[in-house]
């Protein structure tokens, strides 16, 4: 056993020898963060849109896409994935655009899988909406998006404060797009995209008017015909509102919300209200997607959905806490430096809901100071705790509004969601232009249990706010033991968080639903000694939860989780925490990071997928220091 210890501890060190070599010089920590070629896709067909598009950009992001092209000819949103149609239409859109010939065999392949899975026409609304931007798909087929949307009261369903903040930042700008229904000329026509060129734009079938989509697609048909007939002076003054309200949410940086969809649909929104390419906010927003652009040594470019300096630097930082660094490290004091600049202390979209509660905490990425997130916040506390800084009081004051911030934000049935209380409606999935991935934020078991871990640590296990984390907790465990992983895969990423957290705030580890959890992650190992999980365990559970290809990522959630509940190796040795360990220590890479082209992270579950490319180090470091070192109070994953 001593040399199994000792390989773990010599892995330890490889990592954190190379995580300690990726921070950045002013502190943080960020590692890329890869979705799927619709990103790129829609940053070429943004610039064909504005006139921009340069060649060497062109040229640029089609070898990434062609790159990541599938051998059946197809694209996927995660890594072996299923092929997906709307991310095909797009991929190969973008590919025309670059100047690919539409008969050459990795174009045929793809335009055959197109036309086999019904066309454009069966493509998701989104998809569409770009088409439509050139011709390629009639306005008029597509979901009517009335700006009049600003005037709905909040307590009123589907005003744009029911949506989630990723969806109400990306609504606005395309119902100002809905109303005026561009077309810029198309370059070139998509005939070989439709399974009927005689009847390329078949009209869907209404669904029973007894049920919601039936409802929903004629209230459509109604908006469609008040499209024609809106009162010009509303619909001016709704333009208006809804201008002003993007401007007024641009960031720092340019950026809308830290992430690439909104910002695409903004620009385009604000050129058609009338700012030209040279005003501020303008040159501003072209300006920030140059920051989320990577280019790869082969001569690719694509692009960041978003980015993650200040979740990475929190958990960087208890990974490195884990891994024996002292408290009063120089790089966890530049980290602390850079993570107390990042404080937001101003109010935001958050408000709209707690109009009396004072601003405090964290957002995920550089610039977003309209949408700190609760996970983020719950984080950068436990980070923040984990470190001696010679300004204590500093650190004291912005834990303290962080706390409280959270607090304030618990949804009524005392659990938590990411960004806002109580944004459960599920009205707003069911419109008919709300077909790609979650709309809403309701509360999830990963992000409550981060919040009750960061408050137990805090002191805070007693108070009933938090004891009704913890009984929301308890009483969303799936009947396997798992719970379910919102904003990572899936279930070993819920059950990696909630574990830690249980045990954080007092539950002993021979309570039932922690002895469920163990028992599951145990009958989940594979037989290599890693853990994984697909993707596609968001579609079909039964067959997929806590099953998939072995990663780094989700090895050391298991391990965290079996570690919390006392599976040694302080107790009684448990085979799975040591299989997992010898996994890890195995698959390491000589600069000592694991390779992981998986997706282990989520955007919107099955339709959004994440591969953080830190993750595969990050997390390791963390499992490896608490086997090697003990298993501290504090520190989750996400």
């Amino acid at each position: 056993m001593q040399s199994e210890e000792l390989s773990a501890a010599e892995a330890l060190d490889r990592a954190t020898d190379h995580l300690l070599s990726l921070q950045h010089p002013d502190g943080w920590w960020k590692g890329d963060l890869e979705t799927n070629v619709t990103m790129d896709a829609e940053d070429l067909l943004l610039r064909q849109f504005l006139g921009i598009r340069t060649a060497e950009q062109t040229a640029a992001t089609a070898a990434w896409i062609r790159s990541q092209q599938r051998e059946d000819g197809t694209w996927s949103t995660f890594h072996d994935g299923p092929p997906e149609l709307s991310t095909t239409v797009e991929a190969y859109v973008a590919l025309k655009l670059a100047g690919d010939d539409p008969e050459a065999p990795h174009m045929r392949a793809a335009s055959a899988f197109v036309r086999a899975r019904g066309g454009i026409a069966a493509a998701r609304v989104f998809t569409r909406i770009w088409l439509a931007l050139f011709g390629w798909w009639p306005w008029d087929r597509l979901p009517e998006m009335p700006p009049e949307i600003m005037y709905l009261p909040k307590w009123l369903p589907l005003n744009i404060y029911a949506f989630g903040c990723w969806a109400r930042q990306t609504i606005v700008p395309l119902t100002v797009v809905s109303a005026h229904r561009p077309v810029r000329p198309a370059p070139f026509a998509l005939t070989e995209l439709h399974t009927d060129p005689a009847d390329p734009y078949p009209e869907r079938p209404l669904a029973p008017p007894t049920t919601w989509d039936g409802l929903f697609a004629r209230l459509d048909r109604v908006l469609h015909v008040y499209h024609r007939y809106a009162a010009r002076p509303l619909r001016r003054a709704a333009l208006a509102k809804a201008g002003r309200w993007i401007v007024h949410r641009q960031e720092a940086d340019g950026c809308w919300g830290g992430i690439q969809p909104p910002a695409v649909y903004s620009l385009i929104a604000l050129q058609l209200l009338g700012y030209d390419l040279d005003h501020p906010v303008m040159k501003a927003g072209l300006a920030s997607f140059e920051r989320f652009t990577v280019h790869t040594e082969d001569g690719g470019r694509w692009m960041e959905a978003c980015q993650s300096p200040v979740w990475d630097t929190g958990l960087a930082t208890i990974a490195l806490r884990d891994a024996g660094l002292p408290a009063d490290h120089p790089a966890l004091l530049s980290a602390v430096d850079w993570m107390l600049g990042e404080e937001i202390t101003t109010s935001g979209d958050w408000a709209v809901q707690r109009p009396g509660l004072a601003p405090g905490g964290w957002a995920f990425e550089f610039e977003n100071d309209n949408y700190p997130d609760i996970d983020d916040t719950a984080e950068v506390v436990l980070a923040l705790r984990r470190v001696t800084h010679p300004e204590q009081s500093r650190v004291d004051g912005a834990v303290h509004r962080a706390v409280e911030w959270n607090l304030g934000m618990q949804s009524k049935n005392g659990a938590w969601g990411a960004f806002d209380v109580d944004n459960t409606s599920t009205l707003p999935n069911k419109l008919p232009f709300c077909d790609f991935g979650e709309v809403v934020d309701p509360p999830s078991a990963d992000v409550t249990a981060h919040v009750v871990e960061m408050l137990a640590e805090v002191g805070r296990a007693d108070d009933p706010r938090t004891r009704r984390g913890v009984a929301w907790l308890l009483a969303n465990q799936e009947a396997d033991g798992s719970w379910f992983g919102r904003w990572g895969t899936n279930y070993i990423y819920g059950t990696g968080s909630v574990l830690p957290a249980l045990v954080a705030a007092g539950m002993p580890v021979a309570h039932p639903a922690i002895r469920r959890a163990v028992g599951w992650l145990e009958d989940r190992q594979n037989p290599d000694g890693g853990w994984g999980e697909d993707m596609r365990s968001y579609e079909d559970p039964v067959r997929w939860s806590g099953r998939g290809e072995s990663t780094a990522s989700q090895t050391a959630w298991a391990l965290m989780a079996l570690l919390a509940a006392g599976e040694g190796p302080d107790g009684a040795r448990n085979e799975a925490v040591e299989r997992g360990v010898r996994w890890l220590a195995a698959t390491q890479l000589p600069e000592g990071t694991w390779d992981e082209p998986q997706f282990t992270g989520t955007g919107f579950p099955w339709d959004f997928s994440i591969n953080y490319h830190l993750y595969r180090l990050v997390f390791p470091v963390t499992a490896l220091g608490r086997y090697v070192h003990g298993t501290p109070l504090g520190g989750g994953v996400r």
